[in-house]
């Protein structure tokens, strides 16, 4: 049988400012591999707008999984609420995953910065994991886990 889909080439993410993202995140352990502009009939295309002016950066982690932080330029989207969390919930893209080699220090990281954790880390039923739903410095859900076995 032959696969459409062969593996996974990002996540994006549409920031307000691109770097204060590309810190936080680099923080975390990514590195960013590589960062453009991008404008013209490609792009508006693409994404189907009129006179886009996009900035991205690409980070990776050690596994060589990306994330593409995207700034919008020419059609800035802002959030307007203080301390705006998405609903766990929400239509869309739900969260990011990723496996930490300590929970705590994570989660403490992620509040220095800017972020926030509404509950304390749990406990899978299972026992191997802590997991904890964090957020990132603009709302985005971020799923940290620490496997214990």
């Amino acid at each position: 049988m032959s696969y459409m889909v062969l593996n996974t080439r990002h996540t994006g993410f549409v920031v307000n400012n691109l770097n204060k993202f590309i810190s936080f995140y680099e923080g975390l352990g990514l590195k960013v591999i590589s960062r453009m502009i991008e404008k013209g009939d490609y792009i508006d295309n693409l994404v189907s707008l009129k006179n886009v002016k996009l900035e991205w950066a690409k980070l990776a982690l050690p596994d060589n999984s990306v994330i593409e932080l995207l700034k919008y330029h020419s059609h800035p989207t802002l959030i307007n609420k203080p301390n705006y969390h998405q609903n766990a919930n929400r239509i869309g893209c739900s969260h990011i995953a990723f496996t930490v080699s300590n929970i705590q220090q994570t989660i403490d990281y992620i509040c220095s910065k800017g972020g926030f954790i509404k509950n304390k880390y749990q406990i899978s039923p299972d026992g191997n994991v802590k997991v904890a739903y964090c957020y990132d410095i603009e709302g985005n859900i971020l799923e940290i886990v620490e496997k214990l076995i």
